[in-house]
């Protein structure tokens, strides 16, 4: 069954991982984000602030709720973010736009706190989360069927913990995973996706 934003799915449709579905936004967000190499902090912030809120969630909830986090969290404009005080978690959680979870929302200030710390010690958070692949390029997983993707994995078992010991919040290896999907430090598109 469609819903009236689906797409119908064609015999000459493009072959795509088969979480990507018929939701045009799910749709574009796999064919140029998921699994695309981030190197910019900026966008590595947001994909911090959009995992952890994720959690419990599933991620179409927080696609549709993106540029309401955008406008709530600064542009995801971390020295901003760092800054927030009382005042702004609680225009935060009177917030429909957003996940109004207040261990959510504080986790997003301390966690943007904690960020800055990382990019004075290694001069940018990047440096720090791409330290841990190979050549810093993506892992390219040579996935076959969904069930193949693993939750989690030795690396993401080990940045987790690391930012776990740094007290960031919302960030367990499975989120950390999810985080590494979404940030194209793995490519976890099926063999046979046209995103691949």
């Amino acid at each position: 069954m469609q819903t009236p934003n689906s797409k119908p799915i064609t015999p000459n449709s493009p072959i795509r991982c088969t979480w990507a579905g018929t939701d045009p936004l799910y749709i574009k967000y796999h064919d140029e984000e998921w699994g695309k190499p981030v190197y910019d902090d900026r966008t590595l912030f947001e994909f911090l602030i959009l995992e952890g809120a994720q959690a419990g969630l599933s991620w179409i909830t927080i696609l549709r709720r993106r540029e309401n986090y955008r406008r709530a969290f600064a542009h995801f404009d971390v020295q901003k973010v760092a800054a927030f005080n009382e005042q702004d978690v609680e225009r935060l959680l009177n917030d429909a736009g957003i996940i109004r979870n207040k261990l959510k929302v504080n986790a997003a200030i301390i966690n943007a706190r904690l960020f800055i710390e990382i990019q004075k010690e290694f001069g940018s958070f990047s440096s720090y989360i791409w330290d841990y692949i190979p050549n810093q390029k993506p892992i390219e997983n040579n996935i076959l069927k969904m069930s193949d993707v693993p939750a989690s994995t030795e690396i993401s078992d080990r940045i987790s913990k690391d930012m776990k010991k740094r007290g960031f919040k919302f960030f367990g290896t499975t989120i950390c995973y999810a985080f590494m999907q979404a940030t194209g430090m793995v490519n976890d598109h099926l063999m046979n996706c046209c995103a691949r």
